[in-house]
């Protein structure tokens, strides 16, 4: 064999090998996912899209049964500007927050000039929640309200329909709970615990009485109705209706005691349904959801909620990153995600979708009640405003102060803030 042709063979081997390498190269994407949103659903969706994308490997990192612990590791990768996570699930109230501290980066590139349009295809609350300054900051993961959540067999067994006040809940949970007779059974779970949850336990009520907390980023807090507010859920726990310690009740203890057999009454979030219908559930198919009690005279309220996906600053991926939470931002895996794991769509015409509202026939009345949801306050100081609400919901609840105290140091605190 000549040299000319020696290494032309050469030439063209390491030509193969190259090219071969470069086909084989991945793109591994870490993702950060709250470990009460049904993780395992979502790896089923991840998978889905490697078998479209052969070059894209993702790896699911989970943690935090709380927005609060959620926020807190995050906070302190993206402080550590560490470029290990991609991709991470945010509370709806924490885009804007992120954005702001320039944590995670703008889909408007990817986007385009069409990025306004884009977000018109999702339910307006969450194309607002992540859009910030003409710049959309993260896209959404699926939407959000509270439901209450009842023993369907125990009351249709008592002859009691589902309570559309909080005062006939009160008389329909005593009423079950004498005539079961069963220790364990409590009449109404929520979350008391110092947590994002008890921000919504307390506007609950507030809100149904026609008041807002803040107008025009400035309080406007009305004392009485939050006086109210706080007396309601203290009497459910005098009265015996709530367990005496409901001040350490996270949202996700909640979702466990009931799932248990062990409430006739929850507050929580759509991600609940699924897990109470699956096969290890003491309560499958005997679960009704309608829309939150209102307090006498005023009207249902429910706390908005929701998650979204952003793209962290720091990540070596940044363009695939995006590209795949698009994906998971999509009609399809909103269908998948409604169906597979009960969380609620961001596009209002999953909603009816046949094979959505077969495999959850509630999701069918659930929009109105997402649409109609209100926003915690819209403010830059939210997180000393939410601690401020959380940590005072959960003094009056363990007795540390009264409903009257806890307003006159509510009011105060939220002043010094917000000014």
């Amino acid at each position: 064999m000549t040299l000319n042709k020696t290494m032309t063979l050469l030439l063209a081997g390491a030509a193969v090998t190259l090219s071969a390498s470069v086909a084989m190269a991945q793109t591994n994407l870490r993702v950060f996912v709250s470990s009460q949103h049904r993780p395992d659903v979502w790896r089923k969706a991840f998978d889905m899209y490697e078998a479209k994308n052969a070059n894209v490997k993702v790896t699911i990192e989970t943690g935090g049964n709380t927005s609060e612990q959620q926020a807190q590791y995050l906070n302190t990768v993206m402080t550590a500007k560490d470029s290990s996570l991609d991709v991470m699930i945010l509370d709806v109230i924490r885009p804007a927050q992120y954005a702001a501290a320039g944590w995670t980066v703008p889909f408007n590139d990817t986007l385009g000039s069409d990025a306004a349009n884009y977000m018109k295809r999702y339910l307006p609350a969450y194309a607002e929640a992540n859009t910030v300054d003409g710049k959309v900051v993260a896209l959404p993961a699926f939407a959000d309200a509270m439901f209450l959540y009842y023993r369907k067999d125990l009351l249709d067994k008592h002859g009691i329909q589902p309570p559309q006040t909080w005062d006939e809940l009160a008389a329909a949970a005593k009423k079950v709970t004498e005539a079961e007779k069963d220790p364990n059974l409590q009449g109404l779970s929520f979350q008391g615990k110092a947590i994002e949850g008890a921000v919504c336990t307390f506007l609950l009520p507030y809100w149904s009485m026609g008041k807002q907390l803040v107008s025009d980023g400035k309080l406007s807090f009305d004392k009485e109705a939050a006086v109210k507010s706080l007396k309601l859920w203290k009497d459910f726990v005098d009265q015996g209706v709530a367990k005496k310690n409901i001040a350490e009740v996270a949202t996700d203890d909640t979702r466990k005691e009931f799932q248990a057999g062990n409430v006739l009454f929850a507050v929580n979030w759509s991600y609940a349904w699924g897990q109470f219908q699956g096969a290890e559930s003491a309560v499958k198919d005997k679960v009704g959801v309608v829309k939150l009690p209102a307090v006498q005279g005023g009207q249902p309220a429910s706390c908005l909620g929701g998650w979204e996906w952003g793209v962290s600053a720091y990540s070596n991926n940044k363009t695939e990153a995006q590209k795949f939470v698009q994906y998971l931002s999509s009609p399809e895996i909103s269908e998948f995600m409604a169906i597979n794991a009960a969380l609620l769509p961001q596009f209002p015409e999953v909603y009816t979708d046949a094979d959505v509202t077969k495999a959850v026939p509630w999701f069918a009345n659930a929009k109105p009640v997402v649409e109609t949801a209100k926003a915690r306050p819209v403010t830059p100081r939210y997180n000393e405003v939410s601690e401020i609400i959380r940590t005072t919901v959960n003094g009056v609840l363990a007795g540390q102060s009264t409903p009257e105290e806890g307003a006159t140091q509510m009011e105060g605190r939220l002043r010094r803030v917000l000014r």
